[in-house]
């Protein structure tokens, strides 16, 4: 093994995923299954470059516990509500259904009935980490099988809270019991404490999150976002999901349901848009350490030493959860398809079998020498499970020549798309977005003055703090989605940079701009912007009307001009602004533009006046 230094191990892992991942994807092998490959191939049990330490693999959970929060921050309470029939009854019912099959089968072959039942709670769960992830990379998460996966997903995560209180009742040699996560110096507020304390420790723990996230956490991010520096904000936003995950493994909690609670209470906050495309980066960077992690951890000396036990192992754990996936799917009346799918994905063990199965050791739950092909199998599951979605892909090329999946809009557990996005919500863009709103369409509002934001929110607008030059939070907020993007920030290069930005990023998105002058105007038309308003023009010019009427003109006569004004103003804007600005050539086209200008309006004058029967209309 080489003498590893942080600096080392971080160039290895990096270096094995900037190898392994791109390879895996032009195979059509995914990126998960890529990252495991690159573990295996790093590992002691490949070129020995790392070996795969306690710490590190807790670091790596750490990117689960922030897909959890930015799931959270995507379901708002009330899609939360409407989705607790497949919750309870999906999730509970393939929770119970797997857990009871193993634990009779474990009893069957004369296993004593504390170690079948513990089996059968730490094998009923999925890996949280490998579904998700695969679901948001192939698109499927506002698919039949994909709402249902996550479902089960979330059931799962609750059912951990039981399942570490059961595990040390079942407990058959007496032990000290120590935090098995974080290691024995870890803050722990459930040490010799009482059941019914626990119980009261824990909801006060889950209450505080709720309470934090609805009252303290909106006027934090507020401060925050007035400080106008990025990294700030972001480092907010890590110490917050930190600072949670703390919280609940002081209580023997999953960090990751914490988190997750946090981000559903969060969903609502003006906010969540910032907070998702500023934490993405750093979730994608550490499920790959876990991924890569998981890869390195396989035992194969263990392998070669009882095939048929592992290989065994693997096989019932895939089979009997595979088993009940599809009744759990035809009960709920699925398409088979999308059975096949939901079977598909949730066809493996989870990381946190991990940590339950390190729990039942140190607890005297079970002996070492039967954790160590436990543990070997579920990782083997894990390995397995990209390999059966690429495997159901593969059949459903085969048998279907629709690929597309329609995502039911009832059940969606993800916002609606926008129709439109306003980029900056001063005086030019409110005036933009209330007409909008008022006809029906579904908008999404993005301003950097926090006191605006607060403001608005007091007026139920539907407003969140951002940035709309970056690429991560237009994405977020739906750009390659919603049919159009108005671009009506106050300052002139913001709004250069947001327009050049979408129209690169997003082509098919008709963008609509804020123009602060004529020049400023010409640089949007060479950008490619469909629509340039100059902030001015547009009130400049009812007034001009007006100064028409009360220097004589009638009304109707008033808005003709205006509007044949605004119209040759418009094509002008778009012949000089492929001309160099403040050129000979320039001048000389403005001023043959003007004379034909006064031309037009003297013609339509004599015409309007000839028509009045006006004979002193030069008054």
């Amino acid at each position: 093994m080489i003498e590893q230094t942080l600096l080392f191990q971080a160039f290895v892992y990096l270096c094995a995923a900037v190898i392994s991942v791109p390879i895996a994807k032009r195979l059509g092998l995914g990126s998960v299954l890529g990252y495991i490959i690159a573990g295996i191939w790093i590992g002691p049990f490949g070129l020995e470059f790392v070996a795969v330490e306690q710490d590190i693999m807790h670091f790596a959970e750490f990117g689960v516990v922030m897909m959890l929060f930015l799931i959270g921050l995507e379901l708002r309470p009330i899609l939360l509500w409407r989705m607790r029939i497949s919750l309870f009854g999906m999730g509970g019912m393939q929770f119970f259904l797997t857990a009871g099959l193993v634990c009779a089968i474990a009893m069957a072959f004369g296993l004593d009935w504390k170690f079948s039942l513990a089996v059968g709670l730490i094998a009923a769960p999925s890996s949280t980490a490998i579904i998700l992830q695969t679901m948001q990379e192939k698109g499927w998460m506002s698919t039949q099988g994909g709402r249902a996966s996550f479902s089960v997903l979330l059931f799962q995560d609750l059912a951990i809270i039981p399942i570490l209180a059961l595990l040390p009742l079942l407990a058959t040699a007496k032990t000290v019991p120590v935090d098995i996560e974080t290691g024995s110096n870890s803050l722990n507020l459930m040490k010799e404490l009482p059941a019914w304390s626990s119980t009261l420790v824990i909801l006060l723990a889950i209450g505080a999150v709720i309470l934090a996230g609805r009252f303290l956490l909106n006027p934090m991010m507020r401060l925050m976002a007035e400080t106008r520096l990025r990294e700030i904000f972001t480092a907010t936003a890590l110490w917050l999901i930190i600072s949670i995950a703390l919280l609940m493994e002081a209580v023997n909690l999953s960090p990751a349901l914490g988190t997750f609670i946090a981000g559903v209470v969060l969903a609502e906050s003006e906010f969540r848009h910032e907070l998702e495309s500023d934490i993405q980066p750093f979730k994608g960077l550490l499920l790959g350490l876990f991924f890569i992690s998981v890869g390195a951890s396989i035992n194969f000396d263990l392998f070669v030493a009882k095939p048929f036990l592992i290989a065994g192992l693997v096989v019932f754990l895939v089979a009997i959860k595979a088993g009940v996936l599809l009744v759990v799917g035809f009960v709920f009346r699925r398409r088979a398809r999308e059975v096949m799918r939901f079977t598909m994905l949730l066809a493996q063990g989870s990381e946190f079998a991990f940590v339950l199965l390190a729990f039942s050791a140190t607890n005297g739950i079970m002996a070492q020498e039967q954790v160590e092909p436990l543990v070997l199998a579920v990782a083997l599951s894990m390995v397995l499970a990209p390999i059966l979605i690429i495997s159901f892909e593969k059949l459903d090329l085969m048998f279907t020549s629709d690929t597309l999946d329609e995502p039911d809009e009832d059940d969606n557990i993800t916002d609606h798309r926008p129709h439109a996005i306003i980029a900056g919500f001063g005086r030019f863009g409110q005036i933009v977005g209330r007409l909008v709103i008022a006809n029906g369409f579904r908008v999404t509002v993005f301003d950097q003055n926090p006191s605006q934001i607060d403001l608005l929110k007091k007026f139920n607008a539907n407003v969140y703090f951002g940035d709309g030059s970056r690429f991560d939070l237009l994405k977020a907020a739906g750009a390659d989605k919603a049919s159009i993007l108005v671009i009506a920030a106050d300052d002139r290069e913001k709004v250069t940079q947001i327009a050049r930005l979408a129209h690169l990023k997003f082509p098919d998105l008709y963008i609509l701009a804020r123009a602060t002058d004529r020049r400023h105007a010409y640089e949007l038309i060479e950008l490619g912007v469909d629509v340039v308003e100059r902030e001015m023009f547009g009130s400049a010019l009812q007034m001009g009307k007006k100064a028409l009427v009360a220097l004589g003109y009638r009304a109707f006569q008033a808005e003709r001009a205006g509007e044949m004004f605004r119209r040759f103003d418009h094509e002008g804007l778009r012949h000089l602004s492929k001309i160099e600005f403040g050129s000979d050539q320039y001048r000389e086209q403005v001023h043959l533009m003007t004379q034909d200008l006064e031309r037009i309006m003297t013609r339509d004058k004599v015409r309007f006046s000839e028509m009045r029967g006006d004979k002193d209309w030069e008054h």
